[in-house]
């Protein structure tokens, strides 16, 4: 098995549901048309193309374009060592896909880190949670609307967040006092 010929079994089985494959810098991306077929997809790649392994399921935010979001899962074929990028679209109004947990455990973790950050649920996850923001948490903070000094929230004795100062950090011990013109969507004039 190679990449150029699991290339061509995924354009046969899978035909139009698929886009034509494309490539940049020697790596090789496909996207799948309908979210809803990708759990039919990813058990090809695994049980018919021999991609063993999943290393990563990532989002990404278009905000204000339509749809806004794009989900990337990056596969892995051990024993053929080839490398294969599988890209979907979801739209804002449903930010909602099938998961392909059942297929690859590996997934579990990502799809719930893509929940918690990004506010995309995965049906059938069979533990879809917050990971990283404590439960209750009323925001997605790698969505792209979502301001950089973060926002305010109090859960009472569960967690509460504050707004940071804009030019904050580490090493500085007054932030400027213009921090806000840098961050557009901060600032109640926008």
């Amino acid at each position: 098995m190679n990449l150029e010929y699991a290339l061509k079994l995924l354009a046969v089985r899978f035909g139009d549901k698929l886009e034509k494959p494309t490539t940049f810098r020697g790596e090789y991306t496909i996207r799948v048309k309908n979210a809803e077929d990708l759990p039919e997809v990813a058990l090809y790649l695994k049980k018919d193309i021999g991609c063993a392994y999943l290393l990563d399921i990532t989002s990404i935010d278009h905000y204000g374009s339509e749809p806004r979001f794009e989900i990337v899962y990056e596969f892995y074929h051990l024993d053929a060592g080839f490398h294969l990028r599988i890209k979907t679209s979801v739209p804002e109004e449903k930010a909602e896909l099938p998961s392909i947990t059942s297929i690859y455990a590996t997934a579990d973790w990502h799809e719930r880190e893509i929940y918690d950050m990004m506010g995309i649920r995965f049906r059938g996850h069979p533990d879809l949670r917050r990971i990283l923001m404590w439960e209750g948490y009323p925001y997605y903070p790698l969505r792209k609307d979502f301001p950089l000094e973060g926002k305010s929230s109090d859960e009472g004795e569960i967690a509460f967040s504050r707004p940071a100062p804009m030019a904050g950090g580490p090493f500085v011990t007054r932030p400027e006092s213009h921090s806000h013109d840098r961050e557009p969507r901060a600032n109640p004039a926008f």
